[in-house]
């Protein structure tokens, strides 16, 4: 596991890509909702995976809860969201996780049904058959040794081959970019890195069925967050034609730190997102859509 001659390589080749920039195109906001429920382990959402239809959620806590939900539509708006189920997300003792091991923070779901979930206390990623199933932990590379202790694998999306990308919220390469770390089913490797912009950071990826590979990022200052979606394509393993879809004003949106990418009845793209309250009063757990540009 090179990691960085990968980083060092992927660099190289990103510059090369710059010229393949394509015209920066918008998203536009659809709804905001604000959702509530009376039971104390709701909230802390960073993580949401939305279905084809856009009738069904699941959504992973940071405290290790995970949720699935029905979600009611009237056109283009959420009108109400209803739970269908929660369970604990378990150890690969099959005891509830809690504490910094129990920093729930991505999820892929898989084709089968199953989920791959990663986790920011103590850097891993795990396999999950189906809510309530013991964890099958992945092996961990050495580079997650050196991630930071609050800010690693907030991001975690799945390929249309299966494969696994994680990047994690605050640690960088030597150069400045952000890692973006592959399992392919048998080993880790660091395929590319993409370029910090602005004080932003990563919390949430996703690849949409466009195949495109989509990060939200935030930032957050003393009146509020800021949060940005950015997109790429990735051909012959490497990211090229950056997009930034939408940067909001301070404020717009509450902590958005979940990102799911879908088409709705109209072929159209939709990303929904999620906010994490963190669990306190003055803050809220938010749904957001933006329809988003082919």
């Amino acid at each position: 596991m090179r990691f960085s001659f990968a980083i060092q390589l992927s660099t190289a080749l990103l510059w090369a890509a710059s010229a393949w920039a394509v015209e920066v195109k918008t998203a536009t906001h659809l709804s905001s909702f604000a959702w509530r429920h009376s039971a104390d382990w709701f909230g802390g959402y960073s993580a949401l995976h939305v279905s084809d239809d856009g009738h069904q959620m699941i959504v992973l806590s940071d405290r290790a809860v995970l949720v699935r939900a029905a979600i009611s539509r009237d056109r283009d708006n959420i009108t109400g969201v209803r739970i269908t189920g929660n369970w604990p997300v378990l150890s690969s003792t099959g005891r509830p996780l809690s504490g910094r091991a129990g920093d729930s923070e991505g999820i892929a779901v898989t084709s089968d049904g199953g989920f791959f979930i990663s986790f920011e206390g103590v850097h891993r990623v795990a396999r999950y058959a189906g809510p309530g199933a013991k964890a099958q932990v992945l092996p961990r590379p050495k580079a997650f040794k050196g991630l930071s202790g609050n800010g690693s694998l907030e991001a975690l999306a799945i390929d249309g081959k299966g494969w696994l990308y994680t990047l994690p919220e605050k640690s960088r390469t030597d150069q400045g970019d952000i890692p973006v770390y592959r399992w392919d089913g048998k080993v880790w490797s660091t395929p590319f890195v993409l370029p910090q912009r602005d004080d932003f950071l990563p919390v949430s990826a996703d690849f949409g069925p466009d195949g495109r590979f989509y990060v939200l990022e935030r930032k957050l200052s003393l009146i509020g967050f800021q949060s940005r979606l950015r997109r790429w394509q990735i051909t012959k393993g490497v990211p090229i034609a950056e997009e930034t879809l939408f940067t909001t004003g301070t404020g717009a949106h509450d902590n958005l730190e979940g990102l799911s990418v879908w088409r709705d009845d109209q072929a159209r793209l939709r990303a929904t997102m999620i906010s994490d309250d963190n669990f306190m009063a003055l803050q809220r757990t938010e749904l957001v859509e933006y329809l988003l540009p082919d």
